[in-house]
This record gives structure tokens, C-alpha cells and sequence, in this order.
């Protein structure tokens, strides 16, 4: 220890806090510092590592933005669990300027197209009937809400969301919340009846009766005609999306 203090004391202040941050990361990792765990104080970690308290600092706000500690003014940050959920968050501001670049909300929507075709093709060989069961539930709160554009939001969000649960890997549900916050605020936007709720209701329905048919080829299909269909409205909440997509990137030429 001796030794690494000697080395943190010779470098610039951002690599000392850096030094920090990494040897707080590790303990963390070796469960040193578990979840719900007080970081020490401040004093305690500057002498510990022979460094500023503006190290100190830095080193904490490190861990905040990788989601490792919890901060709160006038209280000694806490130790979180990191899950995928929380890391896959700490991309929501690129995504956000992703988002108004040209064809950025196509590539997100397209990655969201891919994904959720193969979980419906996995759904259709794999679903328990445990599974179906909940994909049936989810189906007919979305049909109730029909009309209702807030529940219907809502609903249609649930459904997909029973698609991002059934392999059980825990990636897939956090991948699905990034994608609803990501695109809630078009979701939004979109003024429209209880016509295009009954599109949207028909394409689930389509998709869960080719997953309960255990049809995987039926149901990647439909799953598709449903996303890409929802995107032709999607598209145009955009105000400048006839500047950014007048067609889809894939026929540009």
C-alpha cells in the first residue's frame, strides 16, 4: 500500500483519482464493499491513498456515473448492486443524441426490429406454457385499452416486454426498458384514434397466434410486419423526418 501511495502522489490529480475509483471498483467486485454499504469518509480515503480531497471526489463522482454508488448531498455515497438494467442507462444520453441525427431513430428502431424477431422466432420453439399463458394476459389487457392511448402505451410496452422475459436471460429486459424510455417521448407525440390502436392490437394478436402455434417462421413475420408498420407512423412525430428518412436507409443509393 506503501508503494501506490508513493506512485498516486507523483501523478496529475485525474490519474490519482482514477487510482482511487479503480481500487474502490475492485473492492466492490471482491465484495469488500457490499450493496447498501457507506464509502469510507473522505478523510479516511485521502489518507488512505495519500491523496487531495478533490481526488477523493472525482473517484466518487466516477463511480456515481457507472452506476456503482448512489450519492446524496451531505451523506457518505452508498454501494449499489450494478445489474445490466443500470448499465445499459448509462448509454441513455448518447442514445439521446443518437436520437436527432440522421437516421438515428431509424438504426434504433431497426436494432429493436432484429432483436425482437428472433425472441419472437425463440418464443414460438421455446415458450413455456407458463409463457403463453402471460403473452395471453398481456394480449387482452392490450385489447381492453383500446382507445385509451395512455393504457394502450402502456399495454402494448407489457406485451413485448413478456417476448423480452422468456428466454430468461436478464440482458433482454433491461435491453427493453432502454428501448421504451428511449422512445416514449414519440410514443407520446403520436395523435391518433382507436383505429391505429386496433392496428397495432391486430398485430400482436397475429404474433402471439403464430407463437402459440408454435410457428417460429409465422411469428418472426408477423412480428416484423407489426414493427416495421408501426414505424411508418412512428416516423412521422419527427419534425424533420422528411429531411432525416423520406425513405428507409437500407434503399438509399
Amino acid at each position: 500500500m506503501g508503494h501506490e501511495i508513493e506512485l498516486l502522489g507523483k501523478d496529475p490529480v485525474g490519474r490519482r483519482s482514477d487510482a482511487v475509483a479503480e481500487e474502490l471498483v475492485r473492492m466492490i467486485q471482491s465484495g469488500d464493499l457490499r450493496e447498501g454499504d457507506r464509502l469510507p469518509a473522505e478523510r479516511e480515503l485521502m489518507q488512505r491513498y495519500g491523496v487531495s480531497r478533490s481526488a477523493v471526489r472525482e473517484a466518487i463522482i466516477s463511480l456515481a456515473n457507472r452506476g456503482l454508488v448512489v450519492t446524496r448531498l451531505g451523506h457518505r455515497p452508498v454501494v449499489r448492486k450494478l445489474d445490466y438494467e443500470i448499465a445499459i442507462d448509462k448509454v441513455g444520453n448518447l442514445v439521446g443524441h443518437l436520437v436527432v441525427e440522421r437516421n438515428g431513430v431509424w438504426n434504433l428502431f431497426d436494432s429493436r426490429i432484429f432483436l425482437e424477431a428472433a425472441l419472437a422466432r425463440w418464443a414460438a420453439s421455446h415458450a413455456r406454457r407458463d409463457d403463453i399463458e402471460e403473452l395471453r394476459a398481456a394480449l387482452e389487457a392490450n385489447r381492453q385499452a383500446i382507445g385509451n392511448s395512455v393504457l394502450f402505451d402502456e399495454t402494448d410496452a407489457a406485451f413485448h416486454a413478456v417476448l423480452y422475459r422468456i428466454p430468461g436471460n436478464p440482458i433482454y429486459p433491461a435491453v427493453h426498458k432502454a428501448y421504451v424510455e428511449w422512445l416514449i417521448q414519440h410514443w407520446r407525440s403520436m395523435k391518433r384514434g382507436a383505429d391505429i390502436d386496433q392496428m397495432n392490437y391486430a398485430g400482436h394478436e397475429a404474433i402471439f397466434d403464430a407463437i402459440a402455434a408454435r410457428d417460429p417462421d409465422s411469428a418472426e413475420e408477423a412480428l416484423r410486419r407489426h414493427l416495421v408498420a408501426a414505424w411508418e407512423f412512428v416516423r412521422s412525430t419527427f419534425a424533420n423526418w422528411k429531411q432525416v428518412h423520406a425513405q428507409r436507409p437500407s434503399d438509399d443509393s
